[in-house]
């Protein structure tokens, strides 16, 4: 069977402006909560990622409207004549984000039958913080034969505290408690700027919550949800990516259309590596000098901790640092497959869980590696820009999922990267 791959030259100084696409964490939620409204939704700023696609399917066979403008950035959502099917397809089970649909279909109809969502494996993923949320509102949920059965005669507005600041567990609950009747509270909330965006979108639409971005979010119930028109927020991991990758390979690359409050934990500690960066209103100017980077230590954490999705491209500019850079990983534990496949590169990495010990500066070969999952993928292209000859990465689908025209953007910054079919 024939296989797309990125093969990608090394040894290319990067030089120009690239332009950071909309967020495609707040994209995979915002596009299931446009369902909640009874009106079409304009979404801007969508990034050209596979998860959209796979998310569009799975809205046309729930007899929603989706229309993708000639811009190719926006999303026309019209909900007007949707049926509420089981969600049972495949593309489901594909896709993590599919869980969206639980807590919106739930809210909009208080019924759901869905399959088990998939993703990317990083460890233990569940969605039992999800399940517990849907249970506090009054409904019931079982799971048979691969299926999740959840329904609730009525939704009850109810006091929720989830045990771990979930990101997905805020938004479904949030997207649940907007049509329940009376307040609803979730304490321990998480507080990423993606779940503001998703607030934003439904607040726009006619709900009433309040108190995001910190732990505590309110959510009174309302009648309806009109349409509305929204612009999400540039993608704050695709942006660290570039300004990662802008540091290994640049001479001087400009990193546009950013918000810099999102980013800080990453900017500083670039900073703490003796990165040459010039932060701005809404972008960034990264010189790239791989002569003097120091060791770091970094630990994931929730927002505005270090993020878990950057830690993996950055473990390969720290394969440059001199010295020992120690990454812990507080979030997904099982987020080191990335090390294998650099280690063939010639980095010298030793992963004991819940830590990978980065000693540098080595230098990086081209090689065969395999993307394992999306930001792996990721720091896989800033190890091939960096390396010596070329590198060839396979299973790219991962890289397609979360980076809107890689190969482009790249290319424009003076990248020499191609894909073939082998």
């Amino acid at each position: 069977m024939m296989e797309d791959v990125i093969k990608i030259e090394g040894g290319y100084k990067l030089h120009g402006t690239v332009r950071i696409s909309g967020s495609k964490n707040a994209t995979v939620a915002l596009i299931p909560a446009a369902i909640l409204a009874q009106g079409p939704v304009t979404i801007c700023g969508v990034p050209n990622i596979s998860d959209v696609q796979s998310l569009s399917v799975l809205l046309r066979d729930l007899g929603v409207t989706v229309v993708k403008k000639d811009d190719n950035e926006t999303l026309m959502i019209d909900p007007t004549n949707m049926v509420n099917r089981p969600m049972v397809q495949d593309a489901v089970s594909k896709l993590r984000a599919s869980y969206y649909f639980m807590g919106a279909l739930l809210g909009k109809y208080g019924h759901v039958e869905m399959k088990m969502p998939g993703g990317c494996f990083l460890g233990p993923r569940p969605i039992d913080l999800h399940l517990k949320g849907f249970e506090a509102l009054g409904a019931t949920v079982e799971y048979k034969y691969g299926t999740y059965y959840i329904h609730a005669d009525e939704l009850i507005g109810s006091k929720i505290f989830l045990d771990i600041s979930s990101v997905g567990a805020t938004i479904n609950i949030m997207m649940a408690a907007v049509y329940a009747k009376g307040r609803t509270t979730i304490e321990n909330a998480a507080k990423e700027p993606e779940i503001i965006d998703v607030a934003t979108l439904l607040n726009k639409m006619g709900a009433q919550i309040r108190g995001v971005g910190t732990n505590v979010i309110t959510i009174d119930g309302v009648e309806s949800l009109c349409g509305c028109f929204h612009e999400i927020i540039p993608d704050r991991i695709e942006a660290a990516t570039y300004i990662v990758l802008a540091a290994a390979a640049a001479e001087e690359v400009v990193v546009e259309n950013i918000i810099p409050q999102h980013l800080e934990s990453l900017l500083s500690k670039l900073q703490e590596i003796g990165v040459d960066l010039d932060v701005d209103i809404d972008k960034v100017t990264i010189r790239g000098s791989l002569e003097k980077l120091k060791p770091v230590d970094i630990k994931t954490l929730p927002y505005p901790g270090f993020a878990t999705d950057i830690q993996q491209p950055l473990t390969a500019l720290l394969t440059q640092a001199d010295g020992q850079s120690i990454i812990t990983e507080t979030i997904y534990t099982e987020r080191f497959k990335h090390c294998q496949e650099l280690s063939k590169m010639g980095a010298n990495i030793n992963v004991m869980i819940p830590s990978s010990m980065i000693n540098g500066p080595t230098p990086l070969y081209g090689s065969e590696v395999t993307a394992t999952d999306l930001r792996c993928g990721a720091c896989l292209v800033i190890a091939g820009l960096i390396a010596e000859g070329i590198t060839t990465i396979h299973e790219i689908y991962h890289i397609d999922r979360g980076y809107d025209n890689l190969d482009k953007k790249l290319t424009a910054l003076g990248a020499n990267i191609w894909r073939e079919q082998i």
